[in-house]
Protein backbone atom coordinates (compact mmCIF):
# COMPACT_ATOMS: atom_id res chain seq x y z
CA UNK A 1 0.00 0.00 0.00
CA UNK A 2 2.69 2.63 1.02
CA UNK A 3 3.85 2.28 -2.97
CA UNK A 4 0.81 3.31 -3.91
CA UNK A 5 0.65 6.40 -1.34
CA UNK A 6 4.14 7.29 -2.56
CA UNK A 7 2.43 7.80 -6.52
CA UNK A 8 -0.46 9.47 -4.88
CA UNK A 9 1.88 12.02 -3.49
CA UNK A 10 3.70 12.44 -7.13
CA UNK A 11 0.76 12.95 -9.11
CA UNK A 12 -0.36 15.87 -6.65
CA UNK A 13 2.83 17.35 -7.03
CA UNK A 14 2.36 16.52 -10.98
CA UNK A 15 -0.89 18.21 -10.78
CA UNK A 16 0.35 21.21 -9.09
CA UNK A 17 2.96 21.67 -11.23
CA UNK A 18 0.97 21.28 -14.32
CA UNK A 19 -1.59 23.70 -12.61
CA UNK A 20 -4.51 21.07 -12.68
CA UNK A 21 -6.38 22.49 -9.71
CA UNK A 22 -9.42 20.53 -10.31
CA UNK A 23 -7.42 17.12 -10.10
CA UNK A 24 -5.28 18.20 -7.20
CA UNK A 25 -8.77 18.81 -5.39
CA UNK A 26 -9.46 15.19 -6.35
CA UNK A 27 -6.11 13.62 -4.75
CA UNK A 28 -7.25 15.27 -1.20
CA UNK A 29 -9.86 13.98 1.07
CA UNK A 30 -12.77 16.07 2.24
CA UNK A 31 -11.50 16.35 5.91
CA UNK A 32 -7.94 16.92 4.82
CA UNK A 33 -6.02 19.14 7.32
CA UNK A 34 -3.08 20.64 5.99
CA UNK A 35 -0.71 22.28 8.81
CA UNK A 36 1.65 24.96 7.47
CA UNK A 37 5.53 25.38 8.48
CA UNK A 38 6.01 27.21 11.67
CA UNK A 39 6.03 30.99 11.30
CA UNK A 40 4.35 30.85 8.04
CA UNK A 41 2.43 34.28 7.07
CA UNK A 42 -0.98 32.34 7.36
CA UNK A 43 -0.54 30.24 10.22
CA UNK A 44 -3.27 27.45 9.50
CA UNK A 45 -4.39 24.81 10.30
CA UNK A 46 -6.55 24.44 7.25
CA UNK A 47 -9.04 21.71 7.58
CA UNK A 48 -11.48 20.56 4.61
CA UNK A 49 -10.82 20.00 1.44
CA UNK A 50 -12.18 23.83 0.83
CA UNK A 51 -10.30 25.73 3.35
CA UNK A 52 -7.32 23.70 1.66
CA UNK A 53 -7.75 24.46 -2.03
CA UNK A 54 -8.71 28.42 -1.04
CA UNK A 55 -5.47 28.56 0.55
CA UNK A 56 -3.61 26.74 -2.44
CA UNK A 57 -5.54 29.15 -5.11
CA UNK A 58 -4.24 32.57 -2.93
CA UNK A 59 -0.83 30.98 -2.78
CA UNK A 60 -0.73 30.34 -6.33
CA UNK A 61 -2.14 33.71 -7.34
CA UNK A 62 1.05 35.45 -5.56
CA UNK A 63 3.21 34.69 -8.45
CA UNK A 64 2.84 34.70 -12.78
CA UNK A 65 4.55 31.24 -12.23
CA UNK A 66 5.49 28.64 -9.55
CA UNK A 67 6.58 25.18 -9.26
CA UNK A 68 7.17 22.38 -6.43
CA UNK A 69 10.62 21.14 -7.17
CA UNK A 70 11.64 18.09 -5.42
CA UNK A 71 14.62 17.94 -3.99
CA UNK A 72 14.64 14.19 -2.49
CA UNK A 73 13.29 10.87 -2.93
CA UNK A 74 9.98 10.30 -1.46
CA UNK A 75 10.41 8.70 1.38
CA UNK A 76 7.80 6.25 2.67
CA UNK A 77 7.04 5.66 5.76
CA UNK A 78 3.99 3.58 5.64
CA UNK A 79 0.81 5.74 5.60
CA UNK A 80 3.26 8.54 5.65
CA UNK A 81 5.56 10.22 2.70
CA UNK A 82 8.10 12.86 3.44
CA UNK A 83 9.62 14.65 0.34
CA UNK A 84 12.04 17.82 0.69
CA UNK A 85 11.09 20.61 -1.81
CA UNK A 86 12.03 24.12 -3.04
CA UNK A 87 8.64 26.02 -4.30
CA UNK A 88 9.81 28.40 -6.94
CA UNK A 89 7.74 31.50 -7.65
CA UNK A 90 8.45 34.26 -9.87
CA UNK A 91 6.64 37.44 -11.14
CA UNK A 92 4.72 40.02 -8.35
CA UNK A 93 8.30 41.07 -7.42
CA UNK A 94 11.48 39.19 -6.32
CA UNK A 95 11.65 35.70 -7.35
CA UNK A 96 10.94 33.15 -4.22
CA UNK A 97 12.56 29.84 -3.54
CA UNK A 98 11.24 28.76 -0.26
CA UNK A 99 12.72 24.98 0.84
CA UNK A 100 10.68 23.18 3.13
CA UNK A 101 10.06 18.88 3.82
CA UNK A 102 6.61 18.01 3.34
CA UNK A 103 4.82 15.17 5.69
CA UNK A 104 1.71 13.71 3.39
CA UNK A 105 -0.90 11.24 5.20
CA UNK A 106 -2.75 9.39 3.02
CA UNK A 107 -5.42 7.00 3.44
CA UNK A 108 -8.04 5.18 1.44
CA UNK A 109 -6.59 6.07 -1.49
CA UNK A 110 -6.43 9.93 -0.92
CA UNK A 111 -4.32 12.52 1.63
CA UNK A 112 -5.89 13.53 4.29
CA UNK A 113 -3.38 15.20 5.92
CA UNK A 114 0.08 17.69 4.81
CA UNK A 115 2.56 19.32 7.36
CA UNK A 116 5.26 21.41 6.11
CA UNK A 117 8.76 21.88 8.38
CA UNK A 118 11.63 24.15 7.65
CA UNK A 119 13.73 21.73 9.59
CA UNK A 120 14.09 18.26 7.15
CA UNK A 121 14.94 16.47 10.47
CA UNK A 122 12.52 17.73 12.18
CA UNK A 123 10.05 16.23 9.40
CA UNK A 124 11.52 13.32 9.15
CA UNK A 125 11.11 12.56 13.20
CA UNK A 126 7.23 13.10 12.55
CA UNK A 127 7.08 10.70 10.10
CA UNK A 128 8.15 8.13 12.58
CA UNK A 129 11.86 8.50 10.95
CA UNK A 130 15.25 9.42 12.90
CA UNK A 131 17.90 11.17 10.19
Amino acid sequence: MSAENVEIVRAAFDAWNAGDMAALREMYDPDITWRPQENWPEPGPYIGRDAVMRQLSQMRETWDADTLDLISDLIDVGERVAVRVIWRGAGHGPESNIEVTGVYTVGKGRIVGIEFFWDHAEALKAAGLEE
